[in-house]
């Protein structure tokens, strides 16, 4: 299991899970979700509910992904499998985005 805390504008708006590689889970924070004032991540993941399942990277995170040349030279450089795109999101959309959105990876709890 591999996870993410999803910002916007620099403040908490959910966690994006990857439980392997056919199972994804996107859950907006309670704060985020209660607070009408705030807007959905994107218009794909409305706040109609809280919590969002899929077989595949959603389509939204998938979108903040480099393509091509740069994608390539990103998985070289950071010594990723090109088709590990939850891995090249966690690695390269902390800081600097196209839009408002950051992802910033949580370390995995050992118990």
């Amino acid at each position: 299991m591999r996870k993410v805390e999803v910002y916007r504008n620099g403040q908490l708006a959910g966690t994006l899970i990857q439980y392997n590689p056919k199972s994804y889970e996107f859950r907006y924070d309670d704060k985020w979700f209660a607070n009408d004032k705030l807007p959905a991540i994107s218009l794909t993941l409305p706040k109609t509910q809280q919590t969002y399942k899929a077989g595949h990277l959603f389509p939204f995170f998938f979108n903040m992904l480099s393509e091509g040349v740069n994608r390539k030279l990103q998985c070289r450089q950071l010594k990723i499998d090109e088709s590990d795109y939850f891995g090249l999101l966690a690695a390269t959309a902390t800081n600097d985005t196209i839009g408002a959105v950051t992802v910033k990876p949580v370390k995995s709890e050992s118990k």
